[in-house]
């Protein structure tokens, strides 16, 4: 397993449009935490921004050899809204940020049955240009559910469409997130963001889910005792033979600062990879 930063840790933590960190600092984090790729997302380039752009960054980061794990090339997708799914309407653009960015996957989002065919051509399309799909384990999605994800992956029916497992989503949703979830997916993990973030009656951070209703939740260092129990998502990932990228995908609020909760999280969970070996 290969260890990525998302640029999610350099946006504003109340607004993903807004980044506070700009993308040479981001990369001097990442490089000195020990990360070995960025997740890349719109608040740092997308299919909005003009091609200067687009070449600044890829030139940053080949020349800090730091890859890109995965894109998600515009703002509805991450902040899953109701246009989140246009994305699948028209592929091209979000494939051509990829290509340019040398990234072989891209994030997208279904929020109901009729957004499946369009997922289904748009990862069609994608094949044809060696780059995959993939959607997140995320609240108020047709993928909050182990049973409801398998369903609409069943229904794509494309090897070229697959998860970005997130065990947070999941136990927000008060689902099973450990070795039997992911042996249950384990065909279809594309990516693992990882992000210790869970219910807690006495939480300051209300989420909204299909399955639920309002959560209380709360944030969680990495390294804390408290939250997602990240021995048994190590372990699951390890019975499957996952060998791809696990991302931090961690909003840390401003609590810590960015740099050292980057190198506490990457400390932390490369001790987890490495325990397995």
């Amino acid at each position: 397993m290969k260890l990525s930063l998302s640029v999610r840790v350099a946006e504003s933590f109340s607004n993903k449009r807004v980044v506070d960190i700009e993308l040479p600092d981001l990369v001097v984090i990442a490089r000195d935490a020990g990360y070995e790729a960025l997740c890349m997302r719109a608040s740092m380039v997308g299919t909005h921004s003009p091609a200067e752009r687009v070449k600044e960054v890829h030139e940053i980061l080949s020349a800090n050899a730091l890859p890109v794990s995965m894109v998600t090339a515009d703002f509805a997708v991450p902040e899953n809204k109701s246009e989140g799914p246009a994305c699948l309407r028209n592929i091209t653009p979000h494939l051509d940020l990829a290509e340019a960015l040398a990234c072989d996957l891209i994030r997208v989002c279904i929020k109901e049955h009729l957004d499946i065919p369009f997922a289904r051509r748009s990862a069609d399309e994608a094949a044809e240009r060696g780059i995959r799909l993939a959607h997140q384990s995320h609240t108020q999605s047709m993928f909050e559910t182990v049973e409801g994800t398998l369903e609409v992956l069943d229904r794509i029916d494309n090897p070229n469409f697959g998860l970005i497992y997130e065990p947070a989503n999941l136990a927000l949703c008060g689902e099973d997130y450990g070795p039997d979830a992911i042996r249950r997916f384990s065909s279809h993990i594309f990516n693992v963001y990882l992000q210790n973030h869970t219910p807690d009656p006495e939480g300051d951070r209300p989420m909204e889910t299909f399955s639920r209703g309002r959560v209380m939740s709360s944030l969680h260092p990495f390294e804390s005792q408290d939250g997602i129990d990240f021995e048994s998502v190590f372990r699951g990932l390890r019975g499957i033979g996952y060998d791809g990228y696990v991302t931090v995908h961690h909003a840390f609020g401003g609590s810590v600062a960015p740099e050292d909760a980057a190198m506490n999280s990457a400390r932390f969970l490369l001790c987890q990879i490495e325990s397995g070996n």
